[in-house]
């Protein structure tokens, strides 16, 4: 994700990371940087902040990407025209990992982002996302946006059931089935009570999950390419 509010220099340094084979968001101020950050986190891996855009500013950015709970470990470049001693010092404490004084050339970007990439832990937790929901599937957490949601057990194993297979369609004796080793007491309708409180949990995202008459319960098909 490249935050750069000037035009051209943006659109050059996107356009040249692009041709170098990196996918580019170029979010133009702070709120589309947060919009970005909202729908599109498991994708992103490595951030750009200029420091002064309108609105929320790099330092802002950058804060809300070392709390957010799928892309705080990434490398965070603070590229900017502040050549202050005391911003360097006060970016790297915020948490970014570099700090490149404009004007700086395309190349020397590029090397750079291309040195935070190698340093990264290649292996990388097994996200699962759709719409604005994120499924953390190695610590069994879901995340809503950027807030963990207090699901139980039997809740969560529900859930990523139907993220982890959204093609399917699975009635209540399946269901049953799936989670009988984790609660010995379940019955038949009880499948329909933990499906309502997780609904309720996800808040306006309960619509991932859909009922099928007369069939069961799975993903919401309309949401596959979200």
């Amino acid at each position: 994700m490249l935050v750069e509010d000037e035009i051209e220099s943006g659109e050059m340094l996107a356009n040249f990371l692009e041709l170098n084979n990196f996918k580019v968001y170029w979010a133009k101020d702070g709120k589309e940087a947060f919009k970005y950050i909202d729908d599109h986190a498991d994708e992103i891996e490595l951030a750009i902040l200029d420091i002064m855009v309108p609105h929320h500013d790099g330092k802002e950015i950058c804060a809300n990407i070392r709390k957010h709970p799928v892309i705080n470990e990434i490398p965070v470049l603070f590229l900017t025209a502040r050549d202050e001693e005391k911003d360097e010092i006060e970016g790297l404490e915020l948490g970014a990992d570099d700090y490149i004084k404009k004007p700086a050339s395309l190349n020397l970007v590029k090397a750079h982002v291309e040195s935070q990439l190698r340093r990264q832990n290649p292996e990388k937790t097994a996200w699962i996302r759709y719409d604005h929901v994120y499924l953390d599937t190695e610590a069994k957490e879901m995340y809503l946006h950027d807030k963990l949601v207090d699901l139980t057990h039997t809740e969560y194993v529900i859930a990523e059931l139907f993220f982890q297979h959204p093609k399917l369609v699975y009635s209540r004796q399946e269901i049953l089935e799936h989670i009988s080793d984790e609660d010995k007491y379940i019955f038949d309708r009880t499948v329909d009570v933990h499906i309502k409180n997780l609904r309720i949990k996800m808040k306006e995202e309960g619509k991932l999950i859909k009922t099928y008459r007369g069939v069961g319960y799975g993903f919401n098909r309309e949401f596959l390419h979200s």
